[in-house]
């Protein structure tokens, strides 16, 4: 079974309480997506499934919201762009692709958050050109790495851009000018007494916990991979070798073991563009 969201998301009840409340939600889930999908309803009823969907996965908007709290932008701000994201997927969700709702949803919601912070969470405005910038010197420079086996030069990172080794520093320093603030700033709980200030909390993301609906939606695409190209993907993403350890551990060279995965990667991405 796909990890579920929604279990994250119903509260605090213990053990077989919690379990049955999650189960229920599903049900109801199921209920709500059969008359939103029947022909034979009236609109009336569709609308009124159409936001009883809504209200009743809410919990798991919030849910991903809390992850971007203290961040700059205000938490309800997130809940309102995440429920935009919830009602995308409720409306483009098929009951036929045999997985859970919230496993589908939650992508849609963390995308809407992360573009809001693109477009609204720059402490000094930044023209868009180097907004755009900064996302393909992120790319470029996890990739570079990758098949270099080290952090990529300016000089290298225009050259796979297409761009001057100036426009590249300027584009590095725009990342300064993110959202700010300050290591004083206090969580939610600050005016119940049990607030601590950034810097008592300040931590490391944890990597594995940000991508798992990533994960969960590419899972059933890995188990259809001829065996090379998924020990391919099994050595670099989840061993973390290079190309050229790669290459050494399959018996190929480097070149080609960067065609078989940027080969591999696009048919992924586009077999979860068809599923979405």
């Amino acid at each position: 079974m796909n990890s579920d969201p929604v279990s994250e998301t119903a509260g605090g009840a213990p053990g077989t309480a919690r379990s049955a409340a999650v189960e229920a939600t599903r049900r109801r889930s199921a209920e709500l997506f059969g008359v939103l999908r029947d022909e034979s309803a009236s609109q009336a009823e569709r609308d009124v499934a159409r936001d009883d969907l809504v209200h009743l996965h809410l919990p798991l908007v919030e849910h991903c919201a809390r992850r971007f709290r203290n961040r700059g932008e205000p938490y309800e701000d997130l809940v309102q762009v995440g429920t935009i994201g919830l009602i995308k997927s409720v409306d483009r969700f098929d009951t036929d692709r045999g997985v859970e709702f919230s496993t589908y949803a939650t992508p849609t919601i963390i995308g809407e958050i992360k573009r809001y912070f693109r477009d609204k969470g720059w402490a000094i405005r930044v023209p868009r050109r180097l907004q755009e910038l900064r996302m393909q010197i992120t790319a470029s420079t996890a990739e570079l790495t990758q098949s270099l086996g080290r952090s990529p030069t300016p000089r290298e990172l225009a050259e796979a851009i297409g761009c001057s080794v100036e426009d590249v520093v300027e584009g590095l320093e725009s990342s300064n000018a993110y959202a700010t603030l300050s290591l004083d700033a206090t969580d939610d709980d600050s005016d119940r007494g049990g607030g601590q200030s950034m810097l008592d909390a300040i931590g490391i993301d944890d990597e594995a916990l940000e991508h798992v609906e990533i994960r969960e939606s590419v899972k059933p695409l890995l188990e259809n991979l001829p065996p090379r190209e998924k020990r391919i993907l099994l050595l670099r993403f989840f061993k973390n070798m290079t190309q050229s350890q790669i290459a050494e551990e399959i018996g190929v060279s480097q070149m080609h073991v960067s065609r078989l995965l940027s080969r591999t990667l696009e048919q992924l991405r586009q077999s979860l563009e068809a599923e979405a």
